[in-house]
C-alpha cells in the first residue's frame, strides 16, 4: 500500500505539478489584486452626463424610420456627444441615431476620440494618439470597429471607446493583463479565457485528485508509523 500510493504520489504529481503551482499563484494574484483595480475603476472621471432634455427630441420611430430600420431594442442615451439613439436590429447590429437631428451618428475623428477619452479619465496619465482598430483586440472583449487611447501612467491604462457615442466600453491596464494571464492559466483556457469546461482543466482536476488521495495515505501511514515510535520510546523510558 505504501509503496503503490508513493509511486502514484510522486508521478501524477510530476505532471501536475506544475499546474497546481499555477493554481496556487493565480489564486494568490487574484486574491492579492482588487477586482476594481483590475477593472481601472479609480481611473474613472467622477462626472454625471447632462440630463435628457424634455424635449426637442426626435423619437424612436421617427429615427428608426429614417434610417429604414425596424428595432428589437431602442435605447435613448445622454453622452458626451449629446442625447442618442441607440437602435439594435434583430441580429445584434446596433445604428446610432442623434436624438436632435434624426440623422445617423458619424464616427468620432481620431482628436475628438483623445478628447473624450481625456474627460472620462481621472489619473495622472496623458491620452497618447488614439489608434483605430476595425478588428478590436481580444483583450477589448467588444467586437470592432473600436477607437484605443493609451494612457502613460504607471499601469499603462488603456480605454477602448465606441466610435459612435464616444463612451468608454471597456478599460484594460497591465494590471488586468496579468490577471488574465493567470485567470487563463488557472482555467486552462488560453484561446479566450471563458471556457470554465475546457478539456485541460477537467483532465487536470482528475489527475489531481489521486495526488490528493495517495498524499493522504501516505500522511496517514506516515503518522501511525510516528505514533507507534513514540509509543515505544515511551515504553522503554
Amino acid at each position: 500500500m505504501n509503496r503503490l500510493s508513493t509511486q502514484i504520489h510522486k508521478w501524477l504529481a510530476l505532471i501536475v505539478g506544475l499546474q497546481v503551482l499555477g493554481w496556487v499563484l493565480g489564486g494568490l494574484v487574484m486574491t492579492a489584486i482588487p477586482i476594481e483595480r483590475v477593472r481601472s475603476e479609480h481611473h474613472i472621471a467622477k462626472f454625471q452626463p447632462d440630463a435628457l432634455p424634455t424635449a426637442g427630441l426626435v423619437g424612436y420611430a421617427d429615427a428608426a424610420r429614417a434610417m429604414a430600420l425596424n428595432p428589437v431594442e431602442a435605447t435613448l442615451k445622454s453622452t458626451l456627444r449629446g442625447p442618442l439613439w441607440v437602435l439594435k436590429d434583430s441580429d445584434g447590429t446596433t445604428h446610432v441615431v442623434d436624438a436632435r437631428s434624426g440623422r445617423h451618428v458619424t464616427p468620432l475623428p481620431a482628436a475628438e476620440a483623445r478628447l473624450l477619452a481625456g474627460a472620462q479619465y481621472q489619473g495622472k496619465g496623458q491620452p497618447a494618439v488614439p489608434r483605430w482598430f476595425t478588428v478590436a483586440p481580444q483583450e477589448a472583449g467588444r467586437p470592432g470597429p473600436l477607437w484605443r487611447v493609451d494612457f502613460d501612467d504607471a499601469e499603462r491604462t488603456s480605454f477602448y471607446l465606441s466610435p459612435e457615442t464616444g463612451e468608454v466600453v471597456s478599460r484594460r491596464s497591465n494590471v488586468w493583463r496579468v490577471y488574465d494571464m493567470f485567470w487563463r492559466i488557472h482555467i486552462l483556457d488560453f484561446k479566450d479565457g471563458n471556457n470554465f469546461n475546457h478539456p485541460l482543466i477537467i483532465a487536470a482536476a482528475g489527475l489531481t485528485l489521486p495526488v490528493v488521495f495517495s498524499g493522504l495515505v501516505l500522511l496517514w501511514i506516515r503518522l501511525g508509523r510516528d505514533l507507534k515510535v513514540a509509543l515505544a520510546r515511551r515504553h522503554r523510558s
